[in-house]
């Protein structure tokens, strides 16, 4: 009887620290910067993500409004392409069914989807500034040529191009794990593509959708090898 109760308590107090340590983590990758964290933070997030990940969407000043997602679609040795495959709605409608238990497996395609769009606010606006006083100059000196070399656009950071591609190359493994079948099971190259629908105000969900409302923004990215997201 002693020694189960040894037992119990142990196993009780085991568990409380490993708690204790979860919570612990979670609360040292929401602190200040500082040199230690600045040291082990790669340790933490990769406990945390992605079951774990600490951040503030359920109080985001500007929730999602639009429906967004990714196809992709396989390239065969042959040289023949495959229609797209659905890689966001199936486990967006298992999260939808489950309310209580949601599947996070959804995350794994929206996460990446954000980061490609996810630019530096303080460049986002140098750009806009940038852009306008070309426009502006533009007017002034009446020169409407089309400037489809990027002439002095703000170009992204390395680090934004780098998140941008990191995102696009995850989505294009995932995708290649989702579409076992494609090709045979041997396909030689993928491609993603992400779309954005805008959806209308909640106060005007119910309106009938009129001609020209409905907007879709779709992004093709480039095709990569296969061989090399496995």
């Amino acid at each position: 009887m002693t020694s189960h109760l040894v037992t119990r308590r142990a196993v009780l107090l085991g568990g409380a620290a490993l708690l204790g340590l979860h919570f612990a983590l979670a609360a040292f990758s929401q602190a200040p910067a500082t040199p230690l964290k600045v040291r082990h933070f790669d340790e933490v997030k990769g406990y945390l993500n992605p079951y774990f990940a600490q951040n503030w969407m359920l109080f985001a000043p500007d929730p999602l409004a639009d429906d967004r997602g990714v196809p992709a679609r396989a390239q065969c040795r042959d040289g023949s392409v495959t229609d797209y495959h659905d890689v966001t709605t199936t486990y967006v409608r298992e999260a939808q069914e489950s309310r209580f238990f949601p599947s996070r497996m959804s995350r794994l395609v929206s996460a990446p989807m954000h980061s490609i769009n996810a630019t530096d606010p303080l460049l986002d606006r140098l750009r806009e500034k940038h852009e306008d006083d070309i426009a502006k100059d533009r007017k002034d000196r009446k020169d409407r040529k089309d400037r489809k070399d990027g002439g002095g656009e703000v170009r992204l950071m390395p680090e934004e191009q780098k998140a941008q591609d990191d995102a696009v190359r995850f989505l294009s493994r995932y995708s290649l794990t989702q579409m076992p079948d494609a090709c045979g099971g041997d396909p030689q190259r993928i491609q993603v593509r992400m779309y954005v629908r805008e959806l209308p105000p909640w106060s005007k969900r119910n309106a009938p959708a009129k001609a020209g409302e409905d907007t879709v923004q779709v992004q093709d990215f480039d095709w990569l090898k296969a061989d090399e997201l496995r």
